[in-house]
């Protein structure tokens, strides 16, 4: 990708001094949880972990630190001082300053204003306003707070783990939880949640893989609206990568036989189906993953 030149996004934090997550009562199932359905830089790992809590009786409340059970990291942010930036903190910064320049112009079709969201680096573990962050968990986007977590060791593993290397693919990443903040601001992520609460399991599930895939969806239309910083092979690093990430691919890897009904990101064609529906037309509107 041509980022050498685009300005970066003064929108982020730096979180220090991580620590642990724990569970009281000596526990391990809600770190599996978090684990399972806050992996693969999905939003709503976070929603559909609230969902599952409230079936099995427990406290959502927890993951803020109001409830019994969760023992949250310590970590406090630092001050903000550019010069002390990573080469790859750096190129994220330089994806999501592009993305509020597009999404902002989206916006501003309509006659609305775009909020930016805020990335928040981490080391390992860290705090958002939806729980303990762990770097386990791969990149996320809180609706508590309307932010971004990244531990960019998570790119080291896109690249050995998940066979998706390149700057696009990083970027895919960002864009992906840029477009779950799309879903914040304009209420569908609060109609997906209600959803969620009404239905089963495995509808809420279901309701899932459409919300992830539309930020895939989403992020295909931010490359599509800067193509003047792609370079040839980008699109096939973010094809790669979504092909990768996707839950049939993954659960053949990690237990040999796939089960759709637990799906909550889509199947690997269906993800490079809807981040190529967003390069190839460049409209949000052609992002609706819930119709039909």
């Amino acid at each position: 990708m041509r980022l050498d030149d685009e300005q970066e996004s003064g929108n982020y934090e730096i979180q220090r001094g991580g620590g642990g997550f724990g569970l009281g009562g000596g526990g391990g199932g809600l770190g599996m949880l978090f684990g399972l359905v806050g992996s693969r830089f999905g939003c709503g790992g976070i929603v559909v972990l609230i969902v599952i809590m409230m079936v099995l009786g427990m406290n959502p409340l927890s993951m803020l630190g109001g409830g019994s059970g969760v023992v949250a990291p310590s970590s406090q942010t630092a001050p903000q001082d550019p010069s002390q930036l990573t080469d790859i903190q750096r190129l994220s910064l330089r994806v999501l300053g592009s993305t509020e320049r597009r999404w902002g112009d989206i916006f501003a079709q309509s006659g609305q204003r775009y909020t930016p969201t805020t990335l928040v680096f981490y080391d390992r573990a860290g705090q958002s306003g939806c729980g303990a962050a762990q770097a386990a968990m791969g990149p996320f986007y809180c609706p508590a707070d309307n932010k971004i977590y990244l531990d960019t060791s998570f790119f080291d593993e896109l690249k050995s783990r998940f066979g998706a290397p390149g700057d696009f693919a990083q970027a895919y990443v960002i864009a992906h939880e840029v477009g779950h903040h799309i879903q914040t601001l304009d209420g569908t992520s609060d109609k997906v949640r209600a959803g969620q609460q009404r239905g089963s399991e495995a509808e809420a599930n279901a309701l899932q893989v459409r919300m992830e895939l539309q930020a895939d969806c989403y992020a295909g239309v931010w490359a599509a609206r800067d193509q003047n910083l792609l370079e040839p092979g980008d699109v096939e690093e973010g094809l790669r990568a979504a092909q990768a990430i996707g839950d049939d691919t993954l659960q053949k890897e990690s237990q040999g036989r796939v089960v759709p009904e637990s799906f909550t990101h889509g199947t690997s064609a269906q993800r490079m189906q809807w981040l190529k529906r967003g390069l190839d037309t460049g409209d949000p509107a052609q992002c609706d993953t819930f119709a039909g």
